[in-house]
């Protein structure tokens, strides 16, 4: 009996051992503000129309992550360990397009989809983004993104795309300064879809 609690005691060891010996690294968490990073412009008038933007925006599967990456090499990305976003960017990219949409083309005009009943939606909005990611610098984020709307008044007219190439440049190479890119880089993109 008292050999195979020596013999359990021995097969234990080494993973206690090594939960003892890890060390664990803080973890800095980081959120895409509600504010936009600058002032909206002046609000020039508009058509009027309610938008109803899809409540999915596509998105490449690096940034379906809870972990700030960035650009390493020729095609690899690399995973800042222990810097996370607070909000999976599949929630937060969509709800700060739509909150900086709504600033810029007027309260009530835009919604996430499904909007509330009662509201006459003229167009809806679908959003892709192709690419939102730092150089192996880390001296800018590059944002590519694509939208598609499509008139709900006339089933006859074909659906307006656009298209944005966008670079934020990084004053240095905090993870901070990164983390505020992808906020500066959704409002530049917000400002195009809108005409701004």
């Amino acid at each position: 009996m008292k050999r195979r609690a020596t013999l359990a005691s021995l097969c234990l060891a080494p993973w206690v051992l090594a939960g003892c010996a890890g060390t664990t690294e803080a973890t800095h968490w980081y959120e895409l503000r509600a504010e936009p990073p600058e002032p909206a412009p002046a609000a020039r008038p508009g058509d009027g129309t309610i938008w109803e933007m899809a409540g999915v925006v596509r998105m490449p599967g690096a940034l379906d992550r809870d972990t700030l990456v960035v650009a390493s090499g020729a095609a690899t990305l690399l995973p800042l360990v222990g810097h996370r976003w607070v909000e999976p960017l599949r929630e937060s990219i969509p709800d700060r397009l739509v909150t900086d949409l709504a600033r810029l083309r007027g309260e009530g005009l835009v919604w996430r989809a499904p909007a509330p009943a009662g509201v006459a939606v003229a167009r809806r909005l679908r959003v892709q983004i192709d690419a939102l990611i730092a150089d192996a610098a880390r001296s800018s984020l590059h944002l590519k993104a694509r939208w598609w709307l499509s008139d709900e008044r006339d089933a006859g007219t074909p659906t307006t795309m656009g298209e944005a190439d966008l670079k934020v440049a990084l004053a240095d190479s905090l993870v901070d300064t990164l983390a505020a890119a992808h906020r500066q880089a959704l409002w530049r993109l917000a400002r195009r879809i809108a005409g701004n």
